[in-house]
């Protein structure tokens, strides 16, 4: 059984290690500080009968895109000026529990908290920049498409958020 709550001082941040130095190092020393400050949110998925052990977590933040960076398809349907979004600014699961479904999991509630930032206050989508190709892949299988500008960053728009369901793909 697991559980997704928001990061807090109780998370055992300091065994961490999901093989990406930049991920590790955000959680241990800078996602608490963001969340203070009101930079981003950061969730971790934990075991309930070991709450401190974080086995994987991820970051929400909110940001401003201009429709001519969107693909085609989807620029033509906004004005010109900025537009509302969550971007996923990181997820990470720990080397111990990779494959193991911990990230389907991780996205499925970071979906599931963008419908309801989109309820209360509107968002064109939901953007995430992958690490690499192997990280492209597993977004675009969620229905992700890439930026014209750059095949790693990646844009989840309402209308396919709004059909999905957790746990699908």
């Amino acid at each position: 059984m697991t559980e997704i709550v928001p990061l807090s001082r109780d998370h055992d941040r300091s065994g961490f290690d999901c093989g990406v130095s930049e991920l590790n190092d955000f959680l241990k020393v800078t996602a608490r500080q963001h969340t203070a400050k009101g930079i981003s949110r950061t969730f971790v998925l934990i075991d309930p009968e070991r709450p401190a052990a974080v086995k994987g977590f991820f970051t929400l933040t909110l940001v401003e895109v201009r429709a001519e960076h969107l693909p085609a398809a989807y620029a033509r349907k906004y004005p010109k000026h900025s537009l509302p979004a969550v971007r996923l600014a990181r997820l990470a699961v720990s080397v111990r529990h990779q494959g193991k479904g911990c990230g389907e999991l991780l996205l499925a509630d970071a979906i599931c908290r963008t419908l309801l930032i989109a309820e209360q206050a509107g968002v064109i989508g939901l953007f995430v920049d992958a690490k690499d190709s192997r990280a492209r892949s597993f977004y675009e299988h969620y229905g992700f498409v890439s930026l014209p500008d750059h095949e790693l960053h990646l844009f989840l728009p309402m209308q396919t958020l709004q059909v999905m369901k957790p746990g699908d793909g």
